[in-house]
């Protein structure tokens, strides 16, 4: 497909503006930069940064994003109210490509109920409003709320009367989301065709009030739409706007049918996504399109079959074209034993057929016990049927000296292989320092990750089971230590961690050797 201005779909993202509306999604100004900031690297078109009026901080917000951010156009919405406009105008003056987002409503249900207004009142003070924003700037959008319950005669005559007065892009909303895609289609195909005002983009901005916004977009560029107004994880009002990950997407997979293009960089996308969600604290549902944990994720011994012959067996998209390190073959009871072996191969554990037979069955057994099986636990199977294990390390004496005038100190004595090693160190605290005692005594330096402890028997003398994670750099171990000591189930915990990093890495295949297999999927 030859790419060309006729064709190109707009991006205009609203994140920062409706997405913040949504209840719990509320962003302070160093946050909305942030996100201005990784919108600009995703190369949206044009950036929704806020409602001037709303607030001083939303008026702040907006003109800092004005200043900083370089790329995209910033737009700021405003009411078809003077003083509305003229705070856009204000807020935006910084910015190297400006727009103002002016609005009122084209449904009689609005207009009669909420606006109080007649519809040629609306009209006249709708064209009143573009022409005041002109005078801010050349690069000025409409938009008439409830379009998809509003005549559309009456449509037509208010976009058409707008746009003579000068503006440039004609925002048709589905504001409550009730629209179809087949429907929503036929809208804009009538309004593209009745609007002959030279030069106008129409655009669209659905809600997912039917799970319907990202089809009902689609179905609005195939009938002549090319802006395409969304957010990022989909969040916004009630039950949220288009996604631009699936919009963006769907055309990127779909360009055959759709025969349109975005200047997106999708390999932005998942970062985009991960960083909107931290901030507004609203995690992505895991089997959410394109961004949800599972999207790239299979399980099905059949599908990850067919995934290590061929990835286009079971994907539609390349993960890495969104910024993932590639697909994953989750472990669990409905993996095979194709998939099981391809994944300890990757570990540095190249079994033969009547080997994989012996684990794979104790791997179902697990399976029945977890939802997911992860390295570690194959690690602990492989460990099972391993005829020699190494010894490692052993806690052979533990002496740690704390208080709130004192500087903890722990003493520690580790056996190997008949060998005694004793050192001492200082801490943060007794734990922290005697595990900074065993990476001195064992020149292995691992970061802890995760650590979690817990009562498991009752009383004063109670047992304590401590769980950790620990990082050694090319591999992350999890461990268990148990003691009616902290100190020492703690130290147990990280030993553990590093007996079973040292049997990993001296079980792992050289650096260099591959396991045979097509495919090359992270698992």
């Amino acid at each position: 497909m030859k790419k060309t201005n006729q064709n190109q779909v707009r991006i205009f993202d609203t994140t920062l503006r409706d997405g913040e509306q949504c209840p719990g999604a509320t962003m302070n100004i160093h946050e909305k930069l942030e996100v201005a900031r990784q919108l600009e690297r995703l190369k949206v078109d044009i950036i929704e940064a806020g409602f001037p009026i709303a607030s001083p901080g939303d008026f702040e917000a907006v003109h800092k994003i004005a200043q900083t951010i370089k790329g995209p156009t910033i737009c700021a919405l405003a009411r078809i109210k003077e003083l509305d406009i003229e705070r856009a105008g204000q807020a935006l003056a910084p910015a190297k490509s400006r727009r103002i987002h002016t609005f009122s409503s084209g449904s009689d249900i609005h207009l009669r109920s909420m606006m109080k207004m007649s519809r040629e009142a609306n009209i006249e003070k709708s064209v009143k409003a573009v022409k005041f924003a002109r005078t801010f700037t050349d690069d000025v959008e409409y938009s008439a709320q409830d379009t998809t319950r509003s005549d559309r005669e009456y449509l037509a005559d208010l976009y058409t009367a707008v746009a003579e007065a000068g503006a440039t892009t004609l925002n048709i909303p589905d504001t409550v989301g009730y629209a179809i895609p087949d429907e929503f289609g036929e809208l804009v195909a009538f309004l593209v065709e009745r609007v002959k005002v030279k030069g106008v983009i129409f655009s669209v901005h659905c809600h997912n009030d039917l799970g319907l916004a990202v089809a009902n977009s689609l179905a609005a560029v195939q009938a002549g739409a090319r802006q395409i107004e969304c957010t990022i994880n989909g969040i916004g009002e009630r039950a949220g706007n288009a996604s631009l990950e699936e919009a963006v997407m769907g055309i990127k997979t779909r360009g055959d049918k759709l025969r349109v293009w975005t200047g997106v960089n999708t390999k932005e996308i998942i970062r985009s996504s991960r960083l909107v969600s931290r901030m507004t604290g609203f995690v992505v549902q895991r089997n959410k399109a394109i961004v949800g944990a599972n999207a790239f994720a299979h399980e099905s011994g059949i599908h990850q079959d067919g995934m290590l012959k061929d990835r286009t067996t079971y994907e539609i998209m390349v993960p890495e074209d969104i910024g993932l390190s590639g697909t994953e073959l989750v472990l669990g009871k409905h993996s095979g034993r194709h998939a099981l072996g391809a994944h300890l191969a990757r570990l540095g554990f190249p079994l033969k057929e009547d080997e994989l037979v012996t684990v794979y069955n104790r791997f179902k057994e697990l399976c029945d016990k977890k939802k997911v099986v992860y390295d570690d636990d194959l690690m602990a199977i492989m460990q099972e049927q391993a005829h020699e294990v190494p010894e490692g390390y052993t806690l052979d004496y533990l002496h740690v000296s704390t208080g709130t005038c004192t500087v903890p100190t722990a003493t520690v004595r580790l056996k190997k292989a008949g060998k005694v090693i004793q050192d001492a160190s200082t801490g943060d605290g007794p734990v922290d320092a005697a595990l900074q005692v065993i990476d001195r005594i064992t020149k292995v330096d691992g970061k802890l990750e995760d650590f979690s402890l817990q009562a498991v028997t009752k009383g004063e003398d109670a047992v304590g089971e401590v769980s950790v994670r620990v990082n050694y750099g090319d591999e992350v171990v999890q461990a268990k230590g148990s003691s009616t000591d902290i100190v020492e189930a703690s130290a147990k915990a990280y030993l553990n961690a590093l007996n079973r990093y040292l049997f990993i890495r001296s079980h792992r295949k050289p650096a260099g050797k591959k396991a045979k297999g097509k495919a090359e999927e992270k698992v």
